[in-house]
């Protein structure tokens, strides 16, 4: 009887050691080191931009229960995206969120999301981003050495200028209008009649405060937070073109962690992409008021006028489903389809 009392005893704490070791287990198995990754992006830090970032990082620090820490670095200190992107590319920076419309020349699938007028609102953006459409463009980065993670919203891009209100096609007529280092908008606004100039957005300020261009188009968050309303006078809500951003890591670095840590900042760029879309909209839906109040002119471009722009871009959408490849821009259209019936 002793031996057997014995026996279960020993059973028992078999069991109870077992079920300790196991429990520890998840604990034991994760393996992240101690890392410290810059994470560069090019609005300020008050911005939309800015406030995401600091949420990602501190879903990375959390998870990873200290480890793994996000330095990020604004108003693009590292750089300008093409050059965040090119060091990503050669491992010299780990992480970056940024245009898709800079990675054009690095992924030509990403000129899809320039096309104007191709998404007519939020619930769109997101179906067909987060979708197979989105997840197919974006895992095409890793070609180019880069590791696309998640979609944040830039917003609908609107006009602003410092010659007059654009009621019209015929009104964008010689205006030096600020553009993307990206084909598609140099192509887009050259044939509605503007003077597009390639720029990158960190010299954006001062060349309209020069006045070496004479307005440029960005979404309502971008141009409150960076204050453009001290050098533009006026602004047309045009929604021309719905711009997003691409959280990205750089694939040599990438490479080099391990499944645990790969887990981390995936989630946490989801995460921080739920809380930024949430954070944008909130934001673009009272900046228009707030620009009016700080002394911008501002109008609504007609349907009419838009449809106009639009029968006019003909030749743009036919480049664009050239470049990006016929199969991909009729997979597009088909999905949006979709999307749209399920209103």
């Amino acid at each position: 009887m002793k031996a057997s009392t014995t026996l279960i005893r020993r059973a028992v704490l078999a069991v109870a050691g077992a079920a300790v070791f196991s429990a520890a287990l998840p604990a034991l198995a994760q393996d992240i080191k101690p890392r410290l990754i810059r994470f560069g992006y090019g609005l300020n830090e008050q911005s939309n931009q800015g406030r995401a970032s600091k949420v990602f990082a501190e879903a990375v620090e959390k998870a990873s229960g200290g480890k793994m820490k996000v330095r990020a670095i604004g108003a693009s200190a590292l750089g300008p995206d093409v050059q965040m992107q090119n060091s990503l590319i050669g491992g010299a920076q780990e992480m970056m969120v940024g245009s898709t419309a800079t990675l054009v020349g690095i992924t030509k699938e990403m000129a899809l999301w320039d096309t104007p007028f191709l998404i007519s609102n939020a619930k769109e953006a997101d179906a067909l981003l987060d979708g197979p459409i989105g997840d197919k463009i974006r895992n095409k980065l890793q070609d180019k050495g880069l590791v696309g993670l998640a979609y944040w919203e830039n917003g609908f891009r609107n006009l602003t200028n410092s010659k007059r209100a654009i009621n019209k096609v015929e009104d964008l007529e010689g205006i030096k209008l600020r553009v993307m280092q990206n084909n598609v908008f140099l192509n887009s606004f050259k044939t509605l009649g503007a003077n597009a100039v390639p720029m990158a957005f960190s010299e954006l300020f001062s060349a309209l405060e020069t006045n070496t261009v004479d307005g440029q188009e960005n979404p309502f968050n971008t141009i409150l937070s960076s204050k453009f309303y001290e050098v533009q006078k006026y602004m047309t809500v045009t929604n021309h073109v719905y711009s997003p951003w691409i959280v990205m890591a750089s694939k040599k670095w990438w490479d080099q962690l391990s499944k645990d840590e790969q887990k981390i900042l995936s989630d946490a760029a989801k995460l921080s992409r739920d809380f930024e879309r949430k954070d944008t909209r909130a934001e673009a839906a009272s900046a228009v008021a707030d620009l009016k109040a700080k002394g911008m002119q501002v109008n609504e471009l007609s349907p009419a006028e838009s449809a106009r722009m639009r029968d006019k871009l003909t030749r743009v959408y036919a480049q664009i489903g050239a470049d990006i490849g016929m199969d991909l821009w009729n997979e597009t259209q088909g999905e949006l389809t979709k999307i749209r019936a399920k209103k």
